[in-house]
């Protein structure tokens, strides 16, 4: 039997099977890419999860001798489960901004208005909230001292009150307490001033 014919009995051998612990590590290290991205890293669930799968199949093959590519199957696992934590971390975040969003929302404050000082007469405008809605309401020629407590629910951001003085002139302090803290005062003196507390 010559060598040529022994060589060509020889089973041909099969190609190393490389293409699932590379597609694993593709997809999860562009999962692990995407997850930290807000918003973006929606998409990043899938391609971990995936690329967790692909990776260890290509693993498994790595130890069965139909693949060879062991580092970047073991390297796929690792950046996927990198991405599947990250993954799971914006989950419990986003969570939580939209459960103190939804406290916030539904919150109850009791917002007392007070206005004090020498002038005569003044001018207050301050905020009333309607069904989460801001109302603004005015009083002219008030006298000093001034108080006004009002109800709300939800968010305070947009509220206004401002004290101006009449053209006699002298002082007004305007000062904002939320549930029983101080939030906000403001001095203005002279014709016209205008003491604000608006932003509390």
């Amino acid at each position: 039997m010559t060598e040529n014919s022994t060589l060509q009995q020889q089973p041909r051998q099969a190609p190393p099977r490389n293409g699932l612990g590379t597609a694993g590590f593709v997809l999860g290290l562009l999962g692990l890419v995407a997850s930290p991205i807000p918003f973006v890293g929606v998409v990043a669930w899938p391609l971990v999860v995936l690329g967790l799968i692909l990776s260890a199949t290509g693993l498994a093959r790595v130890r069965a001798g139909k693949a060879t590519n062991r580092g970047l199957a073991v390297a796929g696992i690792v950046v996927s489960v990198l991405g599947l934590v990250v993954s799971v971390l914006w989950v419990v975040v986003i969570g939580k901004a939209v459960s103190d969003v939804q406290d916030q929302a539904s919150q109850h404050h009791t917002i007392t208005y007070q206005v004090s000082g020498d002038a005569k007469a003044v001018n207050i405008d301050y905020s009333t909230f309607e069904a989460h809605t801001i109302l603004i309401t005015t009083e002219q020629s008030a006298s000093v001292p001034w108080t006004k407590t009002v109800e709300a629910t939800g968010f305070l951001e947009g509220a206004q009150f401002a004290v101006t003085a009449g053209p006699d002139g002298g002082s007004v302090t305007c000062k904002v307490v939320v549930d029983g803290k101080d939030a906000k005062t403001a001095t203005a003196a002279g014709p016209g001033a205008v003491a604000s507390c608006t932003g509390f």
